[in-house]
């Protein structure tokens, strides 16, 4: 096996393990990057010929612009006639580009993990989208609910500029395919805790979610009422985690959180995936760590759909 391949492997073949009631995903130590240091370049290359950058995307809903950075799958010029899922990430600037990222340097590697993925069949192809965040606005669009202390609570206007004019702009642009089992959104932190929110205002807009190291503490831990509140389940499939070493009330909070999408009739290992993260802290490296197992779930194969043990 060479190198490159040993690091393929571990990032393709997650292992899957039941403790009591609570499906927990048990993933290597990867440390290293998705393509061995002798193909990084090349591959590095490759892949930024399909990453397309859309500067300064204006709304009329929202005053803030938003750049945009959209990966496309290895096959997408290839294949002319195929149509593809989109997944909306937030905070892009963090997900492709080790220049843009909030610690230079440290970012998720999205494009070469979704490309490996791709590459061994495990996922369907697909386009993904990266939604900058406009730096002091950022905790403004990414809560639902405003905090007396910290402001914020303009989550509904992001959502209806994401909805009625963003996703029109990408499906106008790309190829993508159409209906809500197609379409996917994600973050983390407070991205995880705007991706919930949204997708649970707009489920016939999105049906999958990465809801990564949410901010369940927002407001209270607002989030947990608007979820029991929730009339009944929406079709949605989620991803949910958290890193052990985050703060001493994250995985707590991650908890409850998880115990009331049970409540209102997610099932662990089916609709829902939960994973505790050992010693991960609250970065994008952390994160990082985590894209392959989240794509895995939200965006099978559907030969290895059939077969997973999610």
């Amino acid at each position: 096996m060479t190198t490159s391949d040993g690091i393929r492997a571990a990032i393709v073949a997650p292992y899957f393990a039941t403790l009591g009631n609570e499906w927990l995903t048990i993933l290597p130590n990867v440390t290293e990057p998705v393509i061995a240091n002798d193909q990084a370049p090349i591959a590095r290359s490759g892949l930024a010929l399909r990453l397309n950058k859309h500067e300064r995307f204006a709304s009329k809903l929202v005053d803030e612009h938003h750049d945009l950075l959209v990966y496309l799958p290895p096959m997408y010029k290839t294949q002319p006639g195929r149509r593809f899922s989109v997944l909306y990430m937030q905070d892009g600037q963090n997900l492709f580009d080790p220049e843009t990222s909030f610690i230079q340097g440290n970012y998720w590697r999205m494009g070469e993990t979704a490309d490996a993925l791709i590459e061994d069949d495990v996922i369907e192809p697909l386009i993904i989208v990266g939604i900058y965040n406009t730096g002091d606005t950022r905790i403004d669009e990414y809560t639902p609910v405003e905090d007396k202390r910290l402001g914020g609570g303009q989550a509904d206007g992001y959502g209806r500029m994401l909805v009625e004019e963003l996703k029109p702009f990408i499906d106008a642009q790309y190829r993508t395919l159409q209906g809500a089992e197609y379409c996917g959104m994600g973050g983390s932190s407070l991205g995880g805790l705007v991706t919930l929110y949204l997708g649970l205002q707009y489920p016939t807009v999105f049906s999958r979610l990465a809801v990564m190291s949410p901010s369940v503490w927002w407001r209270n831990r607002a989030i947990l009422r608007t979820v029991t509140e929730l009339p009944q389940r929406p079709e949605l499939r989620i991803w949910l985690d958290i890193g052990t070493k985050e703060s001493t009330r994250a995985v707590p909070d991650a908890r409850m959180l998880r115990d009331r999408l049970v409540g209102k009739g997610w099932k662990l290992g089916e609709s829902l995936a939960y994973f505790e993260a050992e010693n991960a802290a609250h970065n994008e490296s952390a994160w990082a760590q985590r894209v392959s197992p989240m794509l895995q779930f939200l965006f099978p194969a559907k030969e290895y759909a059939e077969t997973r043990l999610f």
